[in-house]
């Protein structure tokens, strides 16, 4: 039985090596920033086409996308997880089977990235649609008549200027995405939040190790706070600061 007076069985179900489940929870939780961050990442990128596409593309684009982050916001993202993840890698694979190409299996990892990616893309979407639209129009027509090119203009006005007002609502996507990766479990991609259901129905120590997991979702919590603020500092040098 686990003592909780001397904490040495806690200890020992804690441990890296077996019979302790430590290192399979670290392992999870590797699993979950894997996951995150390639999802975050893809997330960033459909955001860059999309805001830019709702800003600069034509009324087609602009509908197509607004269906797409008007849908995404408005479905519980459990059920988009479930849909995403069952009817994406079916659909993958229907693909590829019209192509001439045999039908294989998606990896966890792989259609966990691209769901959280999906998710996250149609919010990133309006924070750097919002981002943009930030910056004062005049100083990008000024950067014009100065002779820069679209480009130019791009990396020395527009960046940023949009970077600063960017980086608050980009930084609480990332921190959705540590957490969302835990609604992956009803999928069972191996991630925090699955191994710990196991270890606690294997050991009956669901306390302990719910409470080991918390203690590792706020520790990536508290280390993702720390680079946010240094990249937000970073991000408005120069500007006044706002009391």
């Amino acid at each position: 039985m686990l003592d909780w007076i001397t904490g040495i069985a806690a200890w020992e179900l804690l441990a890296l090596e077996p019979p302790g489940w430590g290192g399979v929870l670290l392992k999870g939780l590797a699993v979950s920033l894997q996951v995150a961050v390639g999802g975050y990442i893809l997330g960033f990128l459909i955001g860059i086409g999309g805001a830019t596409g709702k800003l600069y593309g034509g009324p087609i684009l602009r509908d197509v996308l607004d269906v797409y982050t008007t849908l995404v916001r408005a479905v519980p993202e459990l059920v988009l997880i479930l849909l995403l993840y069952y009817a994406g890698t079916d659909a993958l694979n229907k693909i590829m089977i019209l192509m001439g190409a045999e039908r294989t299996d998606i990896s966890g990892l792989a259609a966990g990235i691209f769901v959280i990616g999906v998710v996250q893309g149609a919010y990133q979407t309006e924070v750097l649609r919002g981002a943009f639209k930030a910056v004062p129009y005049g100083q990008i027509e000024a950067a014009r008549a100065y002779g820069m090119s679209s480009l130019q203009v791009l990396r020395r006005i527009i960046l940023p200027g949009m970077l600063p007002h960017a980086v608050p609502g980009l930084a609480n996507l990332w921190l959705i995405a540590t957490k969302d990766t835990a609604l992956l479990a009803v999928v069972g991609v191996s991630e925090l939040t699955l191994v710990t259901r196991q270890a606690g129905g294997t050991t009956k120590s669901y306390f302990l190790f719910f409470m080991a997991a918390g203690l590792l979702y706020l520790m990536v919590t508290l280390l993702s706070n720390v680079v946010i603020r240094r990249v937000e500092r970073h991000a408005r040098r120069g500007m006044t600061a706002v009391r």
